[in-house]
């Protein structure tokens, strides 16, 4: 049971040594960071275009997020 013990906490403490390699970004890196495509949202165009074939395709304009959609079940 001691060994086991040993292997975990060795085992756990090379995971929290490899954490510690990771710097943050450099200044000019930011700059590719800052684009919109890499916000967690996406394209604010890009999700008006998916939302409108998204309507196009249920034959229902409105809707989103509320129950129904346009075929008459609730």
């Amino acid at each position: 049971m001691h060994h086991r013990t040993f292997a975990a906490l060795l085992l756990l403490s090379a995971c929290l040594a490899g954490c510690s390699v990771f710097q943050p970004p450099q200044p000019w890196e930011k700059g590719l960071l800052a684009k919109p495509e890499m916000t967690l949202g996406g394209d604010a165009l890009e999700q008006r275009f998916d939302q409108h074939i998204l309507n196009s395709k249920e034959a229902a304009a409105g809707g989103s997020g509320v129950g129904g959609g346009g075929c008459g079940c609730n």
